[in-house]
């Protein structure tokens, strides 16, 4: 489910603070006003997450996180490291 900033159109609300972010989904109609304050709202464009490029983790790094590591013998042959 998608997640969408909205800001009020004018003023400012103790409720919501005048932003706020709601998961939405996507057949669901426009939103048109604040849930709590009931006063008219805008969607923003919102950024979003791309990731990073990121270096190869060792073997010692992948250990340390929890996986298991195996070194290839042959064809279908592995043995744990």
């Amino acid at each position: 489910m998608p997640i969408y900033e909205y800001e009020l159109c004018e003023g400012k609300c103790a409720a919501c603070g005048g932003k706020f972010t709601l998961n939405r989904p996507l057949s669901a109609k426009p939103l048109a006003q604040c849930p709590a304050c009931k006063k008219p709202v805008r969607k923003i464009i919102s950024s979003f997450h791309s990731p990073t490029k990121l270096k190869p983790l060792s073997v010692t790094d992948a250990k340390k996180a929890g996986f298991s590591v195996f070194k290839r013998l042959g064809k279908g042959e592995y043995e744990r490291q």
